[in-house]
């Protein structure tokens, strides 16, 4: 195995000893005083030393790792280090060992610490990887959801969520560092199955520092006490492993809140938008279907140069043109072979032979698209469309961009504009419409609940399920701070 292959196979971050360190300092400030100590995935084992260093009054420290290799050379490490007598090292496939056994025989309050692998299943899968747990559907997804990827999921969250079970009915702390993005999804199904937790927080660490890795990470820890007469599922964020304050993180109204004091400020326009926020159209195509028009002819992605009929092209705009809103048309065009999910497409060899031509020639290619979505359907089919993609304006606001940026978009060459599926948009027959709820979704009480809803860390911070929450037609229209 090549040795990029194997890092991204076992997501092989390995922790510095200076921060495992500093992860065991803030866990002794905190009162942490343990009995075992369980790292089940040690690698070259920094924090199985940090541990030992840090916790004097441990009767055991146990470590497991599935590359020996690296356990040969945390033995010859701790060969220095005192109280090592009391470490156990065991090569062990964390998805093939019977923890139950594993953490029943370990005395008193436990502490299970580590980083987990920050691999994904897709990530797996690109390169033929085997290091997964049995296929479940431990995330609970189904139909659409299901379809369209969200069944990805990082390894360490399926880790962490078998780690919680080893704390039911007994104490102890979970202190785990991974992505942010898979801490909050860990304390949210901590919720839901009630789990005795007590003061969880995030303490967010510089991964370029301490991984020269571009991605927001954190430490996880979770206290739990099965004596407690309250458990908490509310948490704080700290800005450093060494922060005394940070912003609390609840639940208000049913909903997971980033900053419950701006949230307080304006709950009042918690409900349901009256209108429904869409996703732009989906094609999983863009070589075929998106075109730059040079010279009066249309240029797909394969560097084709075509004469194609009007009918069906409409003026497209991307994610990073809505969200850079003084950049100008790129004259770019999506074909919609649709006007609404399963409508026939035989249509277009009539009114549009052209088009139909080009379209047969990529039937092989279109008819592979793998997602479900296209199956069964008609052919050169097309996802998220119907009456609203077809009104003349609308209010975009681009997903993977960290800001609350909308824009007003009316129609091109008296075509309604079209957008990829990083887009988000609501849309009206009338400009003067539209700039009115325009100005009621950017009133600053409006955009402080939006962004006190968003987790700015994620890879597409702004969600439907976020801005659907506005009922705008409770604000008032303030002067358009946006244009």
């Amino acid at each position: 195995m090549s040795e990029r292959k194997r890092r991204i196979e076992f997501g092989d971050w390995q922790t510095p000893v200076d921060l495992a360190m500093l992860v065991c300092n803030r866990l002794k400030a905190i009162g942490v005083n343990p009995d075992a100590i369980v790292e089940p995935t040690c690698g070259i084992g920094a924090f199985v030393i940090a541990a030992n260093r840090s916790f004097p009054d441990a009767k055991m420290i146990r470590g497991f790792e599935i590359n020996a290799d690296y356990l040969t050379d945390l033995r010859a490490s701790l060969v220095e280090e005192p109280n090592a007598e009391r470490v156990t090292l065991q090569v062990d496939d964390f998805f093939a060992k019977d923890w139950k056994t594993c953490v029943d025989e370990l005395p008193g309050d436990l502490l299970v610490i580590g980083n987990p692998p920050w691999v994904t299943s897709a990530g797996l899968g690109a390169i033929g990887g085997t290091n997964l747990p049995g296929k479940s559907n431990f995330q609970a997804h189904s139909g659409f959801d299901a379809m369209t990827g969200k069944a990805n999921f990082d390894i360490s969250e399926n880790m962490m969520l078998e780690m919680l079970r080893w704390f039911r009915g007994r104490n102890g702390t979970l202190a785990l560092l991974c992505k942010t993005a898979v801490a909050r999804k860990v304390l949210a199904h901590a919720k839901r199955q009630r789990a005795a937790v007590v003061d969880p927080f995030l303490a967010i660490i510089d991964t370029k520092k301490y991984f020269n890795a571009a991605v927001e990470s954190c430490l996880l820890v979770m206290r739990f006490s099965a004596e407690a007469e309250r458990h908490d599922h509310d948490y704080v964020v700290y800005a450093d492993l060494e922060a005394v304050t940070g912003s609390r993180v609840g639940h208000r109204a049913g909903l997971l809140v980033r900053d419950v004091v701006a949230f307080d400020q304006s709950a009042q326009y918690v409900g349901m938008s009256p209108q429904k926020w869409r996703s732009g159209a989906k094609h999983d195509a863009a070589a075929i279907m998106e075109f730059e028009r040079r010279d009066g002819r249309y240029v797909n992605g394969l560097g084709e140069a075509l004469e194609l009929e009007q009918n069906y092209m409409f003026p497209l705009m991307k994610g990073s043109d809505v969200a850079n809103g003084d950049r100008a048309w790129r004259e770019r065009f999506m074909l919609v072979t649709q006007r609404t999910i399963g409508e026939q497409t035989n249509g277009i060899r009539q009114q549009a032979p052209l088009t139909w031509a080009y379209l047969e020639s990529k039937r092989a290619q279109l008819d592979a698209r793998s997602s479900r979505i296209y199956q069964d359907g008609p052919p050169f089919a097309v996802f998220g469309v119907g009456d609203y993609a077809f009104r003349p304006w609308r209010i975009a606001i681009c997903g993977l961009y960290k800001s609350l940026r909308f824009r007003l978009v009316g129609p091109i060459e008296d075509k309604p504009v079209m957008f990829d599926d990083t887009v988000y948009y609501i849309s009206f027959n009338t400009e003067a419409e539209a700039r009115a709820v325009l100005g009621q979704i950017t009133t600053p009480e409006a955009l402080r609940l939006y962004d006190s809803l968003i987790f700015w860390d994620e890879k597409r911070p702004i969600k439907t399920s976020v801005l659907n929450l506005l009922d705008w037609s409770r604000s008032e229209q303030p002067t358009l701070l946006f244009a």
